[in-house]
Parts: structure tokens; C-alpha cells; sequence
């Protein structure tokens, strides 16, 4: 349990660096506040719900993973590198990917809301 309890601590640790000094990170948290505000706007239904937290775990862990990703590429290789900006260029279409995603799950769950 002790080896669980500061495991813990070190992944809220990294959501703490992550909020704290990726753009995209705080963007991607903004856009998770308002489609929760609009959820509860609309009194979405339980699996309504399931859907949106869903995707948006999805899109949040792909950009914990984009950043990790970049921040390790950048450590390992400092100076410009066309197979660095490959697999960094990569694991931000990742994040593209699960963003989009999140996007269809979003119109189709707010849709009836908002054009019915």
C-alpha cells in the first residue's frame, strides 16, 4: 500500500508539470470544463456522461503521453534532428487522433441538444 500511496504521488506530480508548463495541456483541460459544464447544462444521461468523460481521458493521457514523449526526445537529442521531429511529429498525431475521436463522440452526444 505504501509503494501504491507514493506511486500515486509521483503520477499526480506529473499531472502537476504537465498543467503547469505544456499550452496544449491547458487547453485540452479548458475545452474538458466547458463540455462538462455544458453536460451538466443539459442533464446528459449516465452513458451520455460515459461517453464524454471517456473521451476525454482519451485526449488528456494522449497529450500526457505527446508531452512525455516530446520532453524524452528533446533530452535525449538536443539540437534539431529530422528523426527527432519525426517521432515527435508522431506522437502529436496521437493526440490529433484521440482528439478527433473525442470530437465525434462529442456531436454525437450533444446533437439532439443543441439542433433539436
Amino acid at each position: 500500500m505504501k509503494q501504491f500511496i507514493r506511486s500515486l504521488g509521483f503520477a499526480i506530480n506529473g499531472l502537476r508539470i504537465a498543467v503547469a508548463s505544456q499550452p496544449h495541456m491547458k487547453f485540452h483541460l479548458g475545452a474538458a470544463m466547458l463540455v462538462a459544464a455544458t453536460g451538466i447544462y443539459f442533464n446528459l444521461s449516465g452513458v451520455e456522461w460515459g461517453l464524454v468523460i471517456l473521451a476525454i481521458g482519451l485526449v488528456i493521457s494522449a497529450e500526457l503521453m505527446n508531452s512525455a514523449v516530446e520532453g524524452l526526445v528533446d533530452f535525449i537529442e538536443s539540437k534539431r534532428n529530422q528523426q527527432a521531429g519525426r517521432i515527435k511529429d508522431i506522437a502529436a498525431g496521437g493526440v490529433l487522433v484521440a482528439s478527433m475521436a473525442a470530437l465525434a463522440i462529442g456531436v454525437l452526444v450533444f446533437y439532439k441538444y443543441i439542433f433539436a
